[in-house]
């Protein structure tokens, strides 16, 4: 093995070499190689009835229920610190088994919208397209028993109703609709209303890799939107699976996604980057609720260092091929960024 003594006298350098890149922060700064920015973040948000409603989320420090009045002031100041997207998840006053108020054009999210685009125009608002939220039972689609105590998701005739809600987002004003459900075939099936109701220009970012997942509790507070019985196994995605994810984005993409995202972040950064460089498609990441909650509680804990954890887990996001990110930390982030 050759010394370092024998290294310097064979090529002349010094043992620094690799070390001169990172001697001060304006160098480190100017051979960065992945740069992170307001622009791309997206805040998620959680939207309900009523007015002068700000209820914060118990399992999810900083991030809040709020009613419409409310959540136009929260994204006023949103737009202001630099995050110039936000996606919203509707709480709807009343629930049943088909998920109505989901496709609703006086629901909750419908109202948000209309209001969003009013006072704050250049604000980009996002859509989450599902029924979870808006189901009695919690699951993302239409139920049938197949045997005692036994139901399925029936796929095909949660289409309708899952175009139909993005169908209402848009006519309300979203300038993008992203579903989250996992039915096979939903992408085409908004694609092909929204078209044939003339918002061929509206943009789907399809929630394309979305896994079953255990990081998903502190949502499921937020958005009150747990399962009452069984679990999303039958259509998120087996943790294990990456192949399948890479056949999962494909057929989103030739039914007409725009974007597509995979959904955990940190636990499926490898995922990420496979989809990025295999389709070379705008491709979005979710830091989850999961990944927020146990950041936060670390912090208040003295374990870590919010701020320095918040903006490595968001490099390696992107690092890994995310072009965009959403995630409950974008607007602390930005503001650090713009300082």
């Amino acid at each position: 093995m050759i010394t370092m003594t024998e290294y310097q006298k064979k090529t002349g350098f010094p043992t620094v070499r690799m070390r001169r890149l990172r001697m001060t922060e304006t160098i480190r700064e100017m051979v960065r190689e992945t740069v992170l920015q307001p622009s791309d973040f997206i805040y998620p948000m959680f939207v309900v009835p009523g007015k002068k409603v700000r209820k914060e989320i118990s399992s999810m420090p900083n991030v809040f229920q709020l009613s419409v009045d409310e959540l136009v002031r929260e994204c006023e100041n949103i737009y202001k610190a630099g995050v110039k997207s936000v996606i919203l998840f509707g709480i709807p006053f009343h629930k049943d088994e088909y998920g109505s108020e989901a496709y609703d054009e006086n629901g909750i999210v419908q109202q948000a919208i209309r209001e969003l685009k009013k006072q704050i125009p250049e604000l980009f608002v996002i859509t989450d397209v599902c029924l979870c939220e808006y189901t009695s039972h919690g699951h993302c689609g239409i139920l049938r028993e197949v045997a005692p105590g036994q139901v399925e998701i029936l796929n095909d005739e949660t289409l309708d109703l899952l175009a139909k809600e993005s169908l209402t987002h848009v006519q309300a004003g979203a300038d993008m609709v992203a579903p989250s459900d996992m039915m096979d075939g939903r992408v085409a099936a908004i694609r092909a209303l929204l078209d044939e109701n003339g918002f061929a220009s509206t943009p789907i970012m399809s929630y394309a890799a979305k896994y079953a997942s255990g990081f998903y509790g502190p949502f499921r507070d937020a958005a009150e939107s747990t399962p009452q019985f069984g679990d999303r196994k039958s259509h998120q995605m087996d943790p294990a699976n990456t192949n399948e994810a890479i056949r999962e984005v494909a057929l989103d993409i030739d039914e007409g996604a725009d974007i597509v995202m995979v959904k955990p972040a940190l636990a499926y950064l490898d995922v990420i980057y496979r989809v990025k460089n295999e389709f070379r498609m705008p491709t979005a990441a979710y830091q989850v609720s999961g990944e927020y909650s146990m950041i936060k509680a670390a912090a208040r804990n003295g374990w870590l260092d919010e701020q320095r954890i918040m903006m490595e887990t968001l490099t390696a996001i992107k690092r890994a091929g995310a072009d965009l990110v959403m995630t409950y930390f974008a607007v602390d982030a930005a503001k650090l960024l713009k300082i």
